[in-house]
């Protein structure tokens, strides 16, 4: 199990990307909305992959005009293909984010964690 190492893209200049491979269970740590963090998926394995990102305290959620909505699940990146690339702004998924945040499912993707 591994962090996903984050990278800030904040100020001027180069950046150094730390990239990491997915295994059956990594962690996140995300820093809640407004943060302007990118997570990106490279599917460089020969399989189609569903990645699921988690957060232990999400549980439900009030949607106007719906009510309450479970998040407890996680959010779903639905099939990644082999060889395709997905983001996710994960201020659009924050309350699937909360508490603790596993990624799991994508053993073999290579993850970029950025802040804007």
């Amino acid at each position: 199990m591994a962090v996903i190492a984050r990278t800030t893209l904040q100020g001027s200049g180069v950046r150094a990307v730390t990239p990491t491979t997915l295994t059956a269970a990594d962690t996140l740590v995300y820093g809640g909305f407004g943060s302007r963090e990118v997570l990106e998926l490279r599917n460089g394995t020969a399989g189609a992959l569903t990645v699921t990102i988690d957060g232990a305290d999400g549980t439900t959620v009030p949607v106007a005009g719906i009510g309450s909505v479970s998040v407890a699940a996680g959010y779903s990146t639905g099939v990644i293909a082999a060889g395709a690339t997905v983001a996710i702004p994960l201020d659009s998924i924050s309350e699937y984010l909360r508490g603790v945040v596993a990624v799991t499912g994508g053993t073999g993707i290579t993850a970029i964690h950025y802040t804007m």
